[in-house]
């Protein structure tokens, strides 16, 4: 295992931990709730859908984080403001969980932010996210202001430069934007972009955790949908692969993920459990560090 050289930041997400050392901290579990075909979905544009098998998406991934140690968040999405602040609303009344506040286009993030603030959820939101267009959009920094949230994932790519650099000029441009919208904790999406894309976002998620010193993951389940496996060489060949897409972040580092489709929680629990009771291990016979009784390492192996 291995020691960030730069101090690195731990944030309190409506007390969710997340950030540090490698081992420190378990990896923020992700799952995707809201999404265009997500079965709990009845009116994507005005945002109706069946609360009660919602909630219970809801409480079996919290069942899940209680088993795990891993702690869970909910990337909840909106195609319009109008869903987009219903979805949040509802998921702020049924867990404590973040709300990682995802909606595709500025307008309907900046209206569903002031929402956001109006009925006193900001401490549980993560605006998703900061961009290279955010600093276009005066309407969506100030309702990010006026809002009161802190906390927001700042996507950082330029797909005109895709290195390491490329990313760290993103970054650099996206905290001057986040730091004008009031937002103290920063966290960082380098952007899964290709199909093997896991392993290099996996080293810039390292590199510029070391130069930074701040939370840092992605979306590995991004690349995986996208794959057409030809001649698998087992029946289950995707989701090993997707085990291993999403479990290569955490070895290098990252602090969330962003891991796909709430109703898919359990295997992914599974997995990253695991990578995370590694490297925990790791990290106490290496380096010296000892992660707290509710970690995985503790939780799994017992």
């Amino acid at each position: 295992m291995f020691t960030f050289e730069a101090e690195q930041e731990v944030y309190d997400v409506n007390g969710t931990k997340m950030g540090g050392q490698p081992g420190e901290t378990p990896t923020l579990m992700v799952g995707s709730i809201f999404y265009k075909g997500d079965k709990v979905q009845e009116n994507p544009e005005t945002g109706e859908f069946d609360e009660e098998a919602a909630r219970e998406a809801v409480r079996n991934v919290e069942e899940l984080s209680e088993k795990t140690g891993n702690p869970a968040a909910f990337d909840t999405i909106g195609d319009s403001p109008e869903a987009l602040k219903k979805h949040i609303e509802f998921m702020a009344d049924v867990t404590d969980a973040p709300i990682f506040m995802d909606g595709p286009t500025p307008s309907i993030r900046a209206e569903a932010a002031k929402f956001a603030g109006e009925i006193g959820i900001e401490d549980q939101i993560i605006y998703n996210s900061i961009e290279s267009s955010t600093k276009q959009v005066d309407e969506e920094i100030e309702a990010i202001q006026e809002s009161g949230i802190n906390s927001a994932v700042l996507l950082s790519i330029d797909t005109t430069d895709m290195s390491i650099d490329g990313r760290r000029n993103a970054l650099d441009e996206n905290l001057e934007v986040a730091e004008e919208a009031g937002i103290d904790q920063p966290i960082v999406d380098p952007g899964i972009i290709d199909i093997p894309d896991s392993g290099y976002v996996a080293k810039i998620i390292h590199e510029l955790k070391n130069e930074y010193g701040i939370p840092m993951g992605c979306a590995p389940h991004n690349e995986v949908i996208q794959w057409e496996m030809n001649d698998p060489l087992v029946e289950n060949s995707r989701q090993l692969r997707q085990a291993v897409a999403n479990s290569v972040i955490v070895h290098l580092g990252a602090d969330f993920n962003i891991y796909g489709p709430v109703h898919g929680a359990a295997e992914m629990y599974e997995v990253m459990s695991t990578a995370d009771a590694y490297v925990a291990y790791g990290a106490q016979m290496g380096e010296g560090r000892r992660a707290d009784t509710d970690h995985p390492l503790f939780k799994i192996f017992r």
